[in-house]
């Protein structure tokens, strides 16, 4: 080969490995480009939190003027934290609460199945069941109509029409707080009763309306949105017990 030919070929190969560049000044542009944006949406960490926990800072920074990225992360993980466990405690609480509330509806319906008469069955709803469901008072009424065999009882009776007056027309459970009973569901016990359950009762089509009643001193026992599910299985046991007793065709 030449030295002419070798001279003519050098150009070639050093174009063929040339590899573009971006410029250090680019680079720069680009990061000025997200300060800026930053600059000019300073709400922007607040509206993406998860993008901020992601990011990798620094050891530390220090300075009068410079916001600690890495304290505010570790403050919203603490925060984050701590409300996963206020929200495990409250299930665990309430678990508890829902197993104790069963365990009393069960020894109480037991009970109630006991009964071997109409005076015994008023006997435990009105003695043994505040003590069984943890209550001030348990009692039962039904609106005047033909109820048999059930005078000098102690069985409370109620005004015609009480029944929906208290538990609205439909409805079978009525959960109540700061009650205004004249003493007719909770007769001499009703100035102490804050919070009350009231559970609608028809033991069969001709008999008149009751009412099984718990109430308690403590107006955060019963509450608007309560579960009622145990109340109206238990008032569903009460009512096939009258029925019995009181031998009322179904």
């Amino acid at each position: 080969m030449t030295e002419k030919a070798a001279t003519q070929k050098a150009p070639q190969k050093a174009k063929s490995v040339a590899i573009p560049k971006k410029s250090a000044t680019e680079r720069r542009l680009t990061r000025t480009q997200v300060a800026s944006y930053l600059q000019e949406h300073p709400d922007f960490f607040e509206r993406q939190p998860d993008l901020l926990m992601a990011l990798a800072p620094p050891a530390r920074w220090s300075g009068d003027a410079i916001v600690d990225i890495q304290k505010f992360m570790v403050e919203t993980l603490k925060s984050e934290l701590d409300g996963l466990r206020t929200c495990v405690q409250q299930v665990i609480e309430t678990s508890r609460s829902n197993m104790s509330n069963q365990t009393r509806t069960h020894a109480a319906v037991l009970a109630i199945l006991a009964a071997g008469d109409m005076e015994r069955l008023i006997r435990i709803i009105q003695d043994d069941l505040p003590v069984l469901l943890d209550v001030d008072v348990a009692d039962i009424a039904f609106e005047p109509g033909p109820l048999p065999n059930v005078d000098g009882l102690g069985l409370q009776r109620l005004a015609e029409g009480e029944v929906d007056s208290w538990i609205s027309p439909g409805q079978e459970v009525a959960l109540m707080i700061h009650v205004q009973d004249d003493g007719s569901v909770f007769g001499n016990a009703a100035n102490l009763i804050q919070s009350a359950a009231l559970v609608r009762l028809q033991p069969g089509a001709n008999v008149p309306k009751g009412v099984l009643a718990l109430g308690s001193r403590h107006e955060s026992l019963f509450h608007p949105g309560q579960g009622t599910e145990l109340l109206r299985f238990m008032s569903r046991v009460v009512e096939r017990c009258v029925q019995r007793l009181l031998e009322i065709p179904d």
